[in-house]
């Protein structure tokens, strides 16, 4: 499987230069191969692009800007959704790709762990240290 990263190489815009640099730094970083497709110097490439983007992805314009990711043919998302799964550190399920071994998912969050936690799955230790601190704290501020 080879990700496209379908990409402006004479963007006017910063903004879209930083993503992509961001988006093919990351995917270097990680080592994952991936293939740059022009849709500044390509007519295929930029009408591909736009074709295969589904609808509910595309602005309200209706163009895409890149950079657009894709693993082969099946969509993948734009640098927002890649931010997010970078964020989330899902890179891999975002690309469609199996993480290499030893690749440790992210910590479950705060709202997870709540969701699923019953009574007396905290450490009674770790609170008792917080409210004898605090009734330390209470007491200095008195003197």
């Amino acid at each position: 499987m080879v990700i496209k990263v379908f990409l402006a190489s004479s963007s006017g815009s910063t903004a879209i230069k930083k993503k992509q640099q961001d988006v093919l730094g990351f995917l270097e970083a990680l080592k994952i191969e991936y293939a740059q497709l022009d849709i500044a110097s390509n007519e295929e490439n930029r009408m591909w692009m736009r074709e295969n983007v589904p609808g509910d992805m595309k602005p309200s314009n209706g163009i895409p800007l890149p950079p657009q990711i894709f693993n082969e043919e099946n969509y993948c998302g734009d640098y927002e959704t890649f931010f997010n799964a970078k964020e989330e550190n899902s890179v891999y399920e975002f690309l469609g790709l199996t993480p290499p071994p030893g690749f440790k998912k992210a910590p479950p969050t705060e709202e997870e762990v709540q969701d699923g936690e019953e009574e007396g799955d905290y450490d009674r230790e770790d609170e008792e240290a917080q409210v004898s601190q605090e009734g330390e704290e209470a007491e200095e501020a008195e003197d």
